[in-house]
């Protein structure tokens, strides 16, 4: 499997940014992820890329001559990162390069160094914003083990579709409701499914507020209409990867969703992580496409390449953390209740890309497009509330007894990300967090 690594992923390499040098923490030199800050009450909006515990603010170092001309000047400017994400991979691609040699405590020299030091601004001092002003937000359904555990709950008729294996699944979600994670998320009302045949349906505050755990991630240039994407060259229209919580409400999803599928239930909030991890910096995270079984078909010409399926996946450690309002009030830490990983995909981002653009349908950039449920195929991995309680029937338990079968008020989920392997810097994709807060 070719492994497109360089210079910027060399395990020596060191910052001058000594909180970058813990081996623990997720912003090292060989990240540097891109993302939107605000400095405290200041409410103007800038692009900067993380380095340790810092934010290096790339419109100041841009006016300092410290990154490429090859970028205009307002893609930094911008309060949103789709103008930056629109000059492509390769563009970007050297400008990490950039700003890892500005950064890099052996190369940049200390003049760059003093320049550099002075752009830097103390994460706690800054807010966080949505990556990019999302024109549109799609949610593929790609994880089988969640498609099988899933379907087996919600339509037990039949778990897994006909077509599931064919093609890659998804929906139009709701780009105006995604939010940056860190905030509060109100509990929906809606329409629930009637107790009794023949009844009205219910209405009021969702009963079984649920979480997805996903990645997402976000499109560079795009595609005019009615020019498909191949997948062979899909990647390149990928900039980067975020942790993704695609809230759910299951008791409207489950009376709503025939025949069309979601809507109330998933458009009144998802959640992404603040920090964009460039496709550049997971390249010594590739793995092989998930392997199918021999009785599985083989995916139709237009979704199948031989790179991509050598190192199309992506190995990311993925966890997700439950805090509830009472372990807060007693100083108790979250609880860890479930693990999976990004390999567990069963179609490829690229695949993704292609099929969403074969029909001619045209990306834009700063598009987000979300992965589906990430679960894996032991209990311990399965990656919502709906299938690690077996819809409720099952309440896990917590450290400190209390039973969660879906989400209460004052609930507080937390997704990390984490890639590692050896003979490279481990890396982190900071936390994507959401508190739930009770209906209107």
């Amino acid at each position: 499997m070719k492994m497109l690594t360089d210079e910027t992923h060399d395990l020596e390499r060191r910052s001058f940014v000594n909180t970058a040098n813990n081996p623990l923490g997720d912003f090292p030199i060989q990240n540097l992820p891109f993302g939107v800050f605000s400095r405290g009450k200041d409410t103007r909006k800038s692009a900067g890329v993380a380095i340790g515990d810092q934010i290096f603010d790339l419109h100041a170092a841009f006016g300092l001559g410290l990154l490429s001309n090859d970028i205009p000047e307002n893609a930094f400017a911008e309060p949103s990162l789709n103008v930056l994400f629109a000059v492509g991979r390769e563009p970007l691609r050297q400008l990490r390069k950039k700003i890892g040699d500005a950064l890099d405590a052996r190369t940049s020299g200390e003049k760059t160094r003093r320049k550099a030091s002075d752009l830097l601004v103390p994460m706690e001092q800054c807010v966080m914003h949505r990556p990019t002003a999302v024109p549109n937000y799609t949610d593929f359904y790609a994880g089988i083990h969640h498609a099988k555990a899933a379907g087996a709950l919600l339509t037990p008729e039949n778990p897994l579709p006909t077509n599931y294996q064919w093609v890659p699944i998804a929906y139009h979600g709701r780009a105006s409701s995604v939010q940056v994670g860190g905030g509060l998320v109100r509990r929906p009302s809606g329409q629930q499914a009637p107790t009794v045949d023949g009844a009205a349906p219910g209405f009021g505050p969702c009963e079984r507020l649920d979480f997805e755990l996903e990645m997402g991630f976000y499109v560079a240039g795009g595609n005019q209409l009615g020019d498909p994407i191949a997948v062979s060259q899909a990647q390149e229209q990928i900039i980067g990867y975020s942790l993704l919580n695609d809230w759910s409400a299951r008791d409207v999803q489950r009376w709503e969703m025939y025949p069309l599928g979601p809507f109330l239930s998933k458009s009144f909030a998802t959640s992404v992580s603040p920090w964009v991890v460039t496709a550049d910096a997971l390249a010594p995270f590739r793995v092989p496409a998930m392997m199918r079984p021999a009785e599985d078909p083989r995916p139709l010409k237009y979704l199948l390449d031989e790179h991509d399926q050598q190192c199309g996946g992506l190995d990311i450690d993925l966890k997700v953390f439950l805090s509830t309002k009472t372990m807060r009030a007693a100083n108790e830490p979250a609880s860890e209740i479930l693990k999976s990983n990004a390999s567990y995909l069963y179609w490829t981002p690229a695949q993704m890309v292609a099929h969403h653009t074969v029909n001619g349908c045209n990306l834009i950039s700063g598009d987000l497009i979300g992965t589906g449920t990430i679960s894996g195929p032991t209990e311990a991995e399965l990656s919502s509330m709906l299938e690690l309680t077996s819809a409720g029937t099952r309440p896990i338990t917590l450290p400190n007894g209390e039973r969660r079968g879906f989400l209460l008020d004052g609930d507080e989920i937390r997704f990390e990300g984490r890639c590692t392997r050896e003979g490279y810097a481990s890396i982190g994709f900071g936390a994507c967090v959401g508190r739930i807060e009770e209906a209107a």
